[in-house]
């Protein structure tokens, strides 16, 4: 039943970023990123290091900057950094869009960590290294996924998935 709730959601976030941004978009996102979080200015070193943002939250979302690191409420234009974790509630979800553009969307009662990701605007070439702990997440994937799909994997506790498609869901239930 959740993975039907994160897909009706999924499907909502990805109408509102249906195409993957230029790269000059791509690499104004932490501007965005700014515009959308009226708050002080990000410390350099986060901007330089930011792989994306939350763009929309419902629910009880939650945002752990690093592993070992303290989590906190989430909110829409946090910056999420490689390493980061996002774990949602009940009823709940996240959408967050990668400095290529790839929109990813954490269903209810899910954990998903973005161990790597690097991309560069002019060349587009990087990585993307995500792991679902459990859950569900849709991945509608940005010019990084485009250009190098070899370079995009998604990690489970029982496999990896690797991208050849632009747009689909993974579901990780915990282990009984």
């Amino acid at each position: 039943m959740h993975l039907i709730a994160a897909t009706a959601l999924a499907m909502v976030a990805a109408g509102a970023h249906a195409q993957a941004p230029s790269a000059a978009t791509a690499a104004a996102i932490p501007e965005a990123t700014s515009a959308a979080a009226p708050a002080a200015p990000a410390p350099l070193e986060v901007v330089t290091r930011q792989a994306g943002f939350v763009k929309t939250l419902k629910g009880s979302v939650q945002l752990q900057e690093a592993a070992g690191g303290a989590a906190r409420p989430a909110q829409a234009g946090d910056a999420l950094l490689p390493g980061g974790r996002i774990t949602t509630g009940p009823d709940s979800a996240a959408s967050i869009v990668l400095r290529d553009g790839t929109t990813l969307v954490v269903g209810p009662l899910s954990q998903m960590e973005l161990k790597a990701f690097s991309f560069d605007a002019t060349t587009h070439e990087g990585n993307l290294l995500a792991a679902l702990l459990k859950g569900s997440l849709r991945m509608v994937t940005g010019l990084l996924g485009k250009a190098h799909p070899e370079a995009v994997r998604i990690e489970t506790q029982f496999a990896f998935v690797g991208v050849r498609g632009t747009d689909f869901i993974v579901q990780a239930d915990e282990q009984p």
